[in-house]
């Protein structure tokens, strides 16, 4: 099992090209389910999770073609991205499994398209990361709520209808994965479709731009309130997926916490309002440009407080990373996680190395220390994992993180990029 190796003290400096967001392309990977026309994606990044979802729409039957990109080690073209072309006319199997979705949360997506396009689906209920409860009870609600028959039996979410039909749909929290399932079934259901409460993060308006470039009839994604009309059937198109919101300010964190300076490329601040706003906080410099972004850090951060919440407030994707840099900023901050309530893993991996943290409850009080020490550390999810990294570059000595295959799944490139940013880092055997 592969390790990541640092030796920390460097201050990050260079630039780098941000990869196409995971989160934006495992949805848009499914709703090539709907069409029987060819569906191209464009700036599809390298990563664990694609492949197994490309894995997964292949066994049902998809062809899958994937264009690999170049990219040298230490380069500016890390981040340039694959082109994958999903052809679903000889859709002949809807089942996921359990061997195939067990380690991904977001196979759960297959659903909506599959019982729109064939009438029925049969998807495992997913795994993913061990960072608390994340039912998908509003998936199915919404579903027999436009007429499908659905249910749980031996691990499985077993659905059903001849066709589906518009339905006013009120999620009782918002989902990110529900409003994506949901929004891809009504596209070929009859009548109109109304999604109140909607998730309202740019992925989600990734996915909606996609679709209605594919024919779909959506409006307001991107507020609270979504509305699709159906139609009876969606064609091919080309579709650019967007930049990963949580990469780029991963490695915002890190230069700021290194005392760095970096320019990010290929990539746009307006996706991370509340991010950027709390490393000003820190004593941050950022530019803003068309498509890059600029951080110059002070010699010490300032210690900011953060409390994560559904888009446009502080994602809970990069609560961990500013975990991190609190452990080495002048004073103490407080770290309220109100989405997941399993999401401090990482917290005791940190102390290891130093850090002052105590938690209580689903709150973190986290008192900067002067410098941290390199130790052997354990990743236990995928964004914990890029905390762990963070800390690793500012600790004095080496560190050495286990279980990196977390890290795999969400970021392409990472050792990389990070050495393109004169970081120390190796990946072991």
């Amino acid at each position: 099992m592969d390790k990541l190796l640092i030796a920390g003290g460097v201050p990050l400096a260079g630039e780098i090209a941000i990869s196409g967001a995971k989160n934006a392309a495992l949805p848009l990977l499914c709703a090539a389910l709907l069409t029987r026309e060819p569906v191209t994606f464009t700036n599809v990044p390298h990563l664990n999770d694609i492949g197994t979802m490309l894995r997964l729409l292949a066994q049902m039957g998809v062809k899958v073609s994937r264009e690999k990109s170049e990219v040298p080690a230490g380069t500016q073209s890390a981040g340039a991205g694959d082109t994958v072309v999903l052809d679903a006319s000889g859709l002949d199997n809807a089942v996921a499994p359990y061997e195939m979705v067990k380690t991904m949360r977001a196979s759960i997506l297959v659903l909506g398209p599959l019982v729109a396009r064939a009438g029925e689906a049969r998807v495992s209920l997913p795994g993913g990361c061990a960072i608390g409860a994340r039912p998908v009870d509003q998936h199915i609600k919404g579903l027999t709520a436009m007429g499908a028959e659905v249910a749980v039996e031996q691990g499985y979410v077993h659905a059903k209808a001849t066709r589906l039909k518009g339905a006013r749909l009120f999620t009782d929290m918002v989902t990110v994965t529900g409003t994506e399932n949901l929004m891809m079934a009504a596209c070929l259901a009859q009548g109109e479709t109304v999604i109140e409460n909607a998730a309202r993060e740019p992925e989600v308006v990734d996915l909606a731009n996609c679709l209605v470039a594919m024919g779909a009839r959506i409006s307001g994604a991107g507020g609270d309130v979504i509305r699709i009309q159906g139609v009876e059937a969606l064609h091919g198109a080309t579709h650019r997926i967007m930049p990963d919101r949580i990469e780029t300010g991963t490695y915002l964190c890190a230069a700021a916490a290194t005392g760095g300076d970096v320019r990010l490329t290929g990539t746009s601040s307006a996706y991370l309002d509340a991010v950027i706003d709390k490393l000003m906080d820190c004593g941050c410099e950022v530019l803003s440009e068309r498509d890059a972004i600029r951080l110059k850090a002070p010699p010490r951060l300032t210690a900011t407080s953060i409390r994560t919440a559904p888009y446009p407030a502080f994602p809970t994707d990069m609560q961990a990373q500013f975990m991190a840099i609190n452990a080495v900023a002048d004073g103490t901050a407080v770290i309220r996680e109100t989405i997941f309530e399993n999401r401090f893993m990482h917290a005791v991996e940190l102390i290891r190395l130093g850090a002052d943290i105590r938690i209580d409850g689903n709150t973190a009080f986290v008192k900067g220390v002067p410098k941290l020490d390199g130790a052997t550390v354990m990743a236990t999810d995928l964004r914990a994992s890029a905390s762990l990294v963070i800390a690793g570059l500012v600790a004095q000595g080496e560190t050495l993180i286990e279980r990196i295959y977390h890290l795999d799944r969400g970021y392409e490139a990472l050792e990389n990029k990070l050495a393109a940013l004169g970081a120390r880092v190796r990946r072991v055997k």
